[in-house]
């Protein structure tokens, strides 16, 4: 059942070093490719990194080294608003990529492609996990893999048989996401210190890498003040230099 195969999602960063086929490849491409595409610009690209050495690069550059070494296959989820621009000239005209609202529209494109092409591979018994750590080194991954202007990469995927599965980490309870009619911050007050201890139960229970911890002391770690400020002026060099 689709339903139970979402609801049990996580990460696999430890897998068995055999690599996926091109057959497998290509069709989970070809799936994720049916993913809902903003007015159907279907504005994303991917690296598939079967290169050992660039494999090995670039699993240093985005701090997942041990993932990369294991994984089945290797990748970088990318924005690509150079093949729009391609279609722009094959009829003459321009186009504008360079505005916000474009980079959300990527963002969004490559998010929803992505998901497709996860939720496929895990029916087929694989395990995946995302890599955002591409974001800390994007100049020298856009050089590594030779990213045009508009075009930078998102996230990386990894993706392989799963040498061990980990315990499914607590969500968020529905009533903290789900706002009738208008946003209810009030309640907040009541569910976050509830998800604690919730999260405190798992992080002192699962098999391995046991620890103290809760939600709201890890975000506010996180986010206590801003992480990647050279983003902008990276997406600026790309094309993306919006007022």
């Amino acid at each position: 059942m689709v339903k139970e195969l979402l609801r049990n999602h996580s990460s696999v960063r430890i897998y068995d070093g055999n690599p996926i086929s091109k057959e497998i490849v290509e069709d989970l491409i070809a799936t994720a490719q049916m993913a809902a595409t903003s007015h159907f610009v279907q504005a994303y690209s991917v690296i598939w990194v079967t290169d050992e050495a660039k494999k090995e690069q670039l699993g240093l550059l985005s701090s997942n080294t041990r993932q990369y070494e294991t994984s089945g296959g290797a990748f970088v989820f990318c924005v690509d608003f150079k093949r729009l621009q391609m279609a722009g000239k094959l009829e003459g005209v321009d186009i504008v990529a360079d505005s916000a609202e474009n980079v959300l529209v990527g963002v969004a494109d490559v998010s929803l492609f992505a998901q497709n092409f996860v939720i496929a591979a895990e029916s087929m018994g694989y395990g995946i996990c995302y890599i955002g750590g591409v974001r800390n080194k994007p100049e020298e991954i856009s050089e590594l893999f030779n990213l045009p202007d508009y075009v930078f990469p998102l996230f990386g995927l990894t993706i392989g048989v799963p040498s061990r599965r980990n315990e499914v980490k607590p969500r968020l309870p529905v009533a903290a996401v789900l706002h009738e009619n208008e946003y209810n911050i009030e309640k907040y007050e009541e569910l976050l210190p509830a998800y604690n201890e919730t999260m405190e139960a798992y992080y002192n229970s699962r098999s391995s890498n046991r620890k103290i911890d809760n939600w709201t002391k890890q975000m506010a770690d996180f986010l206590i003040e801003q992480r990647r400020p050279f983003i902008k002026d990276f997406l600026a060099n790309k094309g993306f230099n919006w007022k």
